[in-house]
């Protein structure tokens, strides 16, 4: 049980630094940026909830 309660700990603290990178790249649109952010939102939504929107960096 310990494992789920540090798992979702995670999820939690991701998902808010993913939403805080997702508002600093709308501020520059910076390509590079937007595919590291994009990466890491692949990776999030893999394992966990809720699921983040995929950005469109073309």
């Amino acid at each position: 049980m310990l494992f789920f309660l540090t798992y979702d700990k995670s999820c939690g603290i991701d998902h808010m630094y993913i939403l805080n990178e997702i508002k600093i790249y709308e501020k520059s649109l910076n390509p590079e940026f937007c595919q590291e952010v994009l990466e890491k939102i692949i990776f999030y939504n893999d394992s966990c909830t809720p699921v983040i929107e995929i950005l469109d960096c073309g």
